[in-house]
This record gives structure tokens, sequence and C-alpha cells, in this order.
């Protein structure tokens, strides 16, 4: 079976920004991404866009539009986001049957982990996202939850037969009973869901000229608002509740925290770890994801994620990170 991408050509690239009335100087730069495939393109006598081209199936054209709108509705606020370009009052095209839009290009350097200056101001910038994301729910993007995130992610790798015999007893015991404290804790923390980033891992806030600006917002969806701080965090555990409160300090300047939230942290943690197995498993018939993720089939990698699921289950004994 062919793959979503396998029509998806550097011409047909070229053509689709050309058919908004750009005219490209015909160099086509692929850019690091597997779930979509984005591309910069060079413009005649002007800056090169970036053309992000959607992977069938995924979201419906109401979702994506919604992420657009949110990335506007950001910008308009002045938080700083890199959101699409808007042709003729729309933001997501269609052609040669893929679904792209196009965006400035816009670079920068992840922060340093554990700089906590940094930390300081970007907790301001996600203290402004978030006020903006609180301010009305998503309609049409999914939340992030144990279900969706944990009990399917399970039911993917099980189906799929991803895991090898050798190791799936344990695999799927640990991940079992993993799910079912997870269930326990997301019933017990009570929390709002709000508008997020989804992904807000280092990468995808970055820093030039001193300041610090939004990128990616594909996984934006509603979830706990502790979700875009955690992966900030980084080092052992005196490290990580110096770095919380500065993150925080600058949060709160915009935005309310809810410290209930803290308890989360490790639960997300566990649900990203099931989660990224599932997706590498649900793309495996696109032929990027086996040259990109070789060790996904080998034991090895299902071994470190055995360990990884215990060490979850063990920090979820553990005390919560709290607010000094």
């Amino acid at each position: 079976m062919s793959h979503p991408f396998s029509t998806l050509t550097p011409d047909l690239v070229l053509d689709a920004v050309e058919s908004l009335g750009y005219l490209s100087d015909a160099r086509v730069l692929a850019l690091n991404s597997y779930e979509n495939r984005v591309y910069q393109v060079g413009i005649e006598d002007e800056t090169p866009l970036i053309a992000k081209f959607y992977r069938p199936d995924r979201w419906s054209d109401a979702a994506i539009r919604e992420e657009h709108s949110f990335s506007a509705e950001l910008a308009e606020h002045e938080v700083p986001v890199v959101a699409p370009l808007v042709r003729d009052g729309e933001t997501l095209f269609e052609h040669g049957g893929f679904r792209f839009a196009l965006f400035p290009r816009r670079g920068g350097r992840a922060p340093e982990p554990g700089n906590l200056d940094q930390l300081y101001r970007l907790g301001q910038l996600l203290g402004r996202m978030h006020a903006i994301g609180a301010s009305r729910p998503f309609a049409h993007r999914e939340t992030l939850a144990v279900d969706n995130f944990g009990h399917a992610a399970l039911a993917s790798l099980l189906d799929g037969g991803f895991v090898p015999r050798s190791l799936l007893p344990a695999y799927e015991s640990v991940a079992r009973d993993l799910l079912a404290r997870l269930d326990e804790l997301f019933a017990r923390v009570r929390y709002t869901p709000i508008r997020l980033h989804g992904d807000c891992h280092p990468g995808n806030l970055l820093h030039r000229d001193d300041a610090f600006h939004v990128v990616d917002l594909d996984d934006c969806r509603m979830g706990p608002a502790v979700q875009d701080l955690w992966m900030m965090l980084a080092g052992e555990r005196h490290e990580r509740l110096g770095q919380l409160a500065e993150l925080v300090d600058g949060y709160q300047e915009f935005h309310d925290f809810a410290a209930r939230e803290l308890p989360l942290i490790e639960g997300l943690r566990a649900l990203r770890l099931m989660h990224h197995s599932a997706w590498i498993a649900r793309r495996w018939d696109d032929p990027a994801f086996p040259l990109a993720f070789p060790w996904f089939a080998g034991e090895r990698y299902w071994g470190d994620q055995i360990l990884a699921l215990r060490e979850q289950m063990a920090a979820l004994n553990e005390e919560p990170l709290r607010l000094f």
C-alpha cells in the first residue's frame, strides 16, 4: 500500500505554493518533520516561506482551522507565535489532493536546560498563552486524557503486534498496572481543561534576539495547564523545584496557576511515553518511520520501555513537586 505522502513531490510542493500567487525560485528544502511534511520554499527576491502539508485523514478541516484560529487569536493579543499566512481570508489550502498552509520562516534556539532567567521568561510567555487559551474551549480538537493517550495507545500496540513476543507479558502487565494508577490519579486530581499548545517541549519555544516565540501548534488540544509546563523542567528533584518556582513566578504575572495540578506531572510523563510508542506504531506503514526509528522493532527498545514505565510507577509513589 502506498503511504500518504507518496505523491508529494518537490514539483507538487512548488506548484502548491505558486498556486497562491507566490513566485518560487525552485529551491525546496525538506525540514525535520514526520507527522506532516514541512518544506522551506525559496521565493524570488523575498524571504523563503515554510509550507506545511498535513497528513491525510489525521485532522478534520475544522480541527486544522481551529488550530489556525488559535494561532491568530494569540497573535492578536501580541503573544509571539508563528501563525499561518492569510491569503484571501483563508489559511488552509488544497492542491493535488493535499491540504497545506504557509508560514513565515522564523528560526531560533531552544532554551538552555535549567537556565532560571529563561525559565522565568518562558513562564511569562506560557502564562500569556494560557490566559487566552482559558477564555473558551476548542470545539473540534480532542482533549488529552488517559483514554486516548493511554488505553488507546496500549490497544494500538497490542492489536498491531508491535511488542516482541518475548517481552509482551512484561510490557502488558506494567502498562495495565500503570493505566490503572493513571485512571485513579486523573479522577482524583481536580483540573479545568484549557486550550493548550499540547506538545510544549523546549524545541517548540525558540529563542532569538533576546525573545522567545511559540512554534508548531499542530498538537494543540484541551488539557490541564501543567501539560505545557512540565517539559521545561530537567535534572534532579531539587533542581526541578527551583526551576518550577521560576517558571510559575513568571506564569502568574499573566495567569493564575493551579498548584493542585502538580501531582499530574508524572502521570502526564507516563502518558507521553505510551503515546509516543503508539504514534510510531500507527505510522509504521509510512516509509519515513522505519528509516527514522529503526530501533522501534528491536527488543532493546521495548526492554527500555518496560523499565521506563516501571520508573513511572515508582515516580507516582513519590511526593509530587510543590511550590514553596
